[in-house]
């Protein structure tokens, strides 16, 4: 079960870093003002699986550069506006791909007209997907805000500074909707 989920997490960090395809989305609680938040500080969520220390670090960092870009401050004292945390996961997808070969058709008399032998092949191939959630609470109503969540397919073999760049960027993307815009 360790193994299971240490496989997991390092698969979740992968996809965290780098990947080719990302899909970005987000929430909020209608009504909220999100002007008045001016300070944040980070808290664990309960159940959520954990990442090696030097990861946690990371992503966190990523995460603090955006919200600096955003106002917030963050702190380390017990008040804060915000309480932020993450989530991570890995699934796995099933890929198929086709293609066919040979044969021959062409128009002939107004008519198209197909012959030969033709053979179409597939194969099946398994992607990582990981996942990464932010959620942002209010401190004081106790209630969640906002939440954004970024997937990736995984790139097993990027190396560290290019998970650190992609990791960086899929930050950015995540948190370009927090605020969310302001309807006039």
């Amino acid at each position: 079960m360790k193994k299971l989920c240490f496989l997991s997490v390092t698969l979740l960090l992968l996809f965290a870093y780098s990947a080719v395809a990302q899909d970005v989305r987000y929430n909020f609680e209608q009504g909220t003002n999100f002007a008045n938040y001016k300070t944040y500080k980070w808290v664990t969520i309960k159940d959520a699986a954990a990442v090696d220390s030097m990861r946690d670090g990371q992503i966190k960092a990523a995460i603090d550069v955006e919200l600096a870009k955003k106002g917030l401050t963050k702190t380390g004292g017990e008040k804060a506006d915000l309480l932020i945390g993450y989530q991570a996961g890995v699934q796995q997808e099933k890929e198929f791909s086709s293609y066919t070969t040979g044969g021959y058709g062409g128009f002939r008399g107004g008519w198209y007209r197909a012959g030969g032998m033709s053979t179409t092949s597939g194969s099946t191939s398994t992607i990582l997907i990981g996942q990464l959630a932010v959620d942002i609470y209010d401190a004081a109503a106790q209630k969640i805000v906002w939440r954004g969540l970024a997937s990736k397919t995984l790139d097993q073999k990027a190396k560290p500074d290019k998970q650190q760049k992609n990791l960086a960027k899929a930050m950015e993307k995540l948190l370009k909707n927090y605020p969310p815009p302001v309807k006039k």
